[in-house]
């Protein structure tokens, strides 16, 4: 009898001691609901609806893979990545100190390139022909309307002339326009007859030509394969490369891409058009590792330092060795991040150029290149965001809300029970503390549904002790021995204990399996309530059934 009593106080005592440990070396985390975050609704970007169903889904499944690397990197704890319905994913982010970072690590697509840069030269013979496509396009009157560059208005020295022209030159004769044949400046390949062409005043306008600049040569001398774009004007220079006679007359096998950052020049600032090969010769698949550093040759710049697989580095290897002191573009969703010369032969590893970005930002991209591209362009359908106050604000209402019914549930307990009540308290007390330690141990997230979980809970706990108590008063009815009620009195009980138990501890599992997050956050809490219920009632409420009866005479009667 003794020995049983101490291994039952031995139990309890160590159950304790181990919720309070893990309580106080982990913090016990706190959902979305409240401590503030963000909430997400991500779709696959469909915008010709050319996707099947099953294609979607299969894009959603590679999407939520990266997307959960990039955050896992990223630091978040307690991420929610799941797929809701065949194209959409639902991503919250509990406790975000700079939610516009996390937001541009989900949504940028991350596809990398590497393309070889073409010469402005061969370029610019194909300028004219952009120029009347977008004038054929636009029309004349909606180009005078916006004030759009003519020939008049250009630089009438040739665009020979510009491309070599002194550093001092005014940014007018910075302006590049196609060479006009001499013998008939109203030729166009593949235009109008010669007379038809100076008939009409669309050969006077440039509206595309007249807004590129040339860029400095390269330290050894070669074309530099860019023109530069005053900042005010790169919003009409996208927009005259948006149109489809534009594409259309674009050469083959050549595409223009933006530099991602602007460049100041004597108190302006621009942004570079690139020349570039359609084709990319090695692609971000190749990438094995990227890593965020600083250039200790540059002024600690940062930089991202790369290594491509083997197959990457033979390819990457091969287009170095056949281009010294050209350009290769690194290109990033479809801006080039850098366009670094070829100096020597490169295999497996190189490095990306960060220019005027700070650190995070090449650390950002280092991650989301270790984690790999996007399957589809991801479009954000719901945003949500939960301040910390309003997170708090939750937490007092909760905390008020359970505290209330608590307290009136156990007045209630002591009132009707009295001392056998009041044993039933402190049994819900030590209950309490298992549940939290629980929620610790299992490394689980408190959320404002797992709270109305957690009172749930303790009304199923107080629910098992009525049990007890109504069983035990039946057998003191029956005039039994105060030992024996009890005894009798729980093991009445324990059938109707376990299977009310176990059903709902079904039921929790079920909803955790296939329910969303909160009511996932709902069910952890209630079956990790139900156990501590389980064991509270059965165990610590006997054992302080036991230590009362042991401070009693054998025939003094107890209260209930």
């Amino acid at each position: 009898m003794l020995k049983s009593f101490r291994v039952r106080v031995i139990v309890i005592l160590a159950a304790l001691g181990l919720s309070i440990g893990y309580y106080v070396a982990k913090d016990l985390k706190l959902g979305l609901d409240l401590q503030g975050g963000m909430h997400l609704v991500l779709e696959i970007d469909d915008p010709a609806g050319t996707m099947t169903p099953e294609v979607k889904e299969g894009l959603v499944e590679q999407a939520v893979y990266v997307l959960r690397t990039r955050i896992d990197a990223f630091g978040v704890e307690e991420p929610l990545i799941q797929k809701s319905g065949a194209d959409r994913i639902i991503v919250e982010l509990a406790g975000l100190d700079d939610e516009e970072r996390a937001k541009d690590i989900i949504n940028q697509q991350a596809f990398l390139e590497w393309k070889l840069v073409l010469s402005t030269v061969d370029f610019n013979q194909s300028l004219e022909r952009l120029d009347r496509a977008i004038v054929a396009a636009i029309g004349v009157d909606s180009l005078r309307a916006i004030g759009a560059v003519t020939q008049a208005a250009a630089d009438p020295t040739g665009l020979e002339d510009l491309l070599f022209s002194s550093p001092a030159d005014s940014a007018e004769a910075d302006s590049l326009t196609a060479d006009e044949p001499e013998d008939d400046p109203g030729a166009v390949e593949g235009g109008a007859p010669a007379d038809s062409a100076v008939a009409e005043p669309e050969a006077d306008f440039r509206p595309f030509t007249g807004l590129l600049l040339r860029s400095n040569q390269t330290s050894y001398g070669r074309d530099p394969g860019t023109y530069k774009v005053d900042a005010a004007q790169v919003e009409t220079a996208r927009s005259y490369m948006a149109l489809p006679e534009f594409q259309r007359a674009m050469p083959r096998g050549v595409s223009l891409q933006w530099g991602w950052d602007s460049i100041p020049e004597f108190g302006r600032f621009y942004q570079e058009l690139y020349i570039l090969e359609e084709d990319a010769f090695l692609t971000g698949e190749q990438l094995v590792d990227a890593t965020a550093t600083r250039d200790q040759q540059e002024f600690n710049q940062p930089i991202v330092l790369f290594q491509l697989n083997r197959r990457g580095g033979r390819v990457f290897e091969n287009v170095t060795t056949e281009n010294q002191y050209d350009r290769i573009a690194i290109v990033l969703d479809g801006e080039v991040v850098s366009a670094p010369t070829v100096e020597s032969r490169i295999g497996s590893r190189g490095q990306i150029t960060m220019g005027d970005a700070d650190f995070n930002e090449a650390a950002d991209l280092a991650l989301v290149l270790r984690a790999g591209a996007l399957p589809a362009q991801l479009r954000i359908m719901e945003e949500r965001r939960v301040g910390p106050s309003l997170g708090q604000d939750s937490i007092d209402r909760g905390q008020i809300a359970g505290l209330v019914g608590v307290v009136l549930v156990l007045a209630i307990m002591v009132a009707y029970y009295r001392i056998a009540g009041l044993l039933a308290v402190l049994a819900l007390a030590i209950y309490l503390t298992l549940v939290i330690g629980g929620l610790s141990i299992l490394d689980a997230t408190l959320t404002l549904p797992g709270i109305a979980g957690l009172i749930l809970s303790i009304g199923m706990a107080v629910d098992a002790n009525v049990l007890i108590f109504e069983r035990i008063r039946e057998e003191l009815e029956r005039r039994r021995a105060p030992r024996t009620a009890v005894d009798e009195g729980f093991r009445n009980a324990i059938s109707a204990i376990v299977d009310a138990n176990i059903t709902t501890l079904i039921t929790g599992l079920i909803l955790f399996q296939f329910g969303t997050q909160s009511v996932k956050g709902f069910a952890v809490t209630l079956c990790i309530g139900i156990v501590a219920s389980f064991f509270t009632a059965l165990y610590v409420t006997r054992t302080l059934f036991l230590m009362y009866l042991a401070g009693k005479r054998g025939s003094d009667p107890i209260s209930i």
